[in-house]
């Protein structure tokens, strides 16, 4: 069975991963921003396997790091770590909040590459799996979004450390998921699936023979247009 440390695993894709690897009979350490919500998450999955967390920004180095040791502290080892915490912000390129914009960039992107910092010791130990969720924006675009650049940047972060670390026994997967049903969501797209979709595709990837490298998955919605 897999240990898994998800970032940003209170809702949306995160929330179904931590949940169906629970059910999957794996043990999870997740993190969250707000206290209040991360402790009642937890204790909603407790019923479902070993479950724990720790409050953690994942655009923030020294949290990130502390979350890697609590994790490890936890689960006895860390065989996958998951960049899964991110957000979009509001408006476009002329209209939108360049402070929200930093707070984006800053979990978007430069999250990713810190948990795998952090993490990339003891996943060298287990051979293990880093895994980031990415975005079908991180193929396409969105007129005058910057959400775009941000999984733009995930879907060219995934393939680098993916080349990098060939010959570890470290396997890095890119999931880019379209259309989700999740908060993000104002109004609802053309088609869109459950995180749990999502959820099952990660899980399936990981668990494939060791001499198998899932490296990059785009699933969407049947019938999405984007």
């Amino acid at each position: 069975m897999l240990r898994l440390l998800i970032t940003g695993g209170t809702s949306g894709i995160g929330a179904a991963l931590v949940r169906e690897s629970l059910r999957a009979g794996h043990s999870v350490f997740t993190t969250g921003r707000d206290a209040g919500k991360l402790a009642a998450f937890v204790d909603s999955c407790a019923g479902l396997g070993r479950v724990g967390g720790v409050v953690a920004d994942a655009g923030d180095w020294g949290q990130t790091a502390d979350a890697v040791s609590a994790a490890h502290e936890f689960l006895g080892g860390i065989d996958v770590a998951v960049a899964n915490a991110g957000f979009s912000a509001s408006g476009d390129l002329a209209d939108g909040n360049p402070e929200h914009w930093r707070d984006m960039v800053l979990t978007n992107v430069y999250g990713p590459a810190i948990l795998a910092k952090a993490a990339m010791s003891h996943l060298l130990s287990n051979r293990g799996h880093m895994v980031l969720i990415g975005s079908t924006a991180g193929r396409k675009v969105y007129p005058g979004n910057l959400y775009t650049a941000t999984k733009w940047a995930v879907t060219g972060y995934a393939e680098s450390l993916r080349q990098q670390l060939v010959g570890t026994g470290v396997r890095v997967l890119h999931i880019a998921p379209g259309h989700v049903d999740t908060p993000l969501w104002k109004e609802a797209p053309d088609a869109f699936m459950q995180p749990e979709s999502v959820a099952a595709t990660v899980l399936w990837a990981l668990t494939q023979p060791p001499g198998v490298d899932v490296s990059e998955v785009i699933v969407r919605a049947t019938g999405q247009a984007f």
